[in-house]
């Protein structure tokens, strides 16, 4: 990963501040790990997809990578967010590429098992 790389976790959004404050406590490991790494919401929340895209290339980052924390591929990442990305490429000249959601690795299955596994045996236990 070179400096010039900006590296956006991204989440639907809610206007809900209890949703973003569990998502951003969801994140904060990837944040405290990649200082390039920033928590943007598609809609309904800031910062902005929109403002973080801008903000990266005020900064001089010349490649963006948006990683979506979506469990699967519906109509926001197949449409909507190519589309806001598309535009986001002509009116600041960077490069961004949009990674597949991370509901597509097959680790997240293994998390959600363990998870899943512990939460009943914590049941069980009281």
């Amino acid at each position: 990963m070179t400096a010039a790389t900006r590296i956006l976790l991204l989440a639907h959004g809610s206007s809900d501040r209890r949703w973003c404050e569990t998502f951003e406590a969801l994140a904060a490991p990837t944040l405290r790990s990649l200082p390039e790494a920033r928590v943007a919401y598609m809609e309904l929340a800031t910062p902005s997809l929109e403002d973080e895209v801008g903000k990266a290339a005020a900064e001089g980052i010349t490649h963006v990578q948006v990683v979506p924390l979506f469990l699967a591929a519906g109509r926001h990442l197949r449409k909507d967010v190519p589309a806001m990305l598309d535009d986001y490429r002509q009116r600041h000249g960077i490069n961004i590429t949009l990674l597949p959601p991370i509901g597509e690795d097959p680790r997240l299955g293994d998390a959600l098992k363990e998870i899943v596994q512990s939460s009943l045996e914590q049941s069980h236990d009281g």
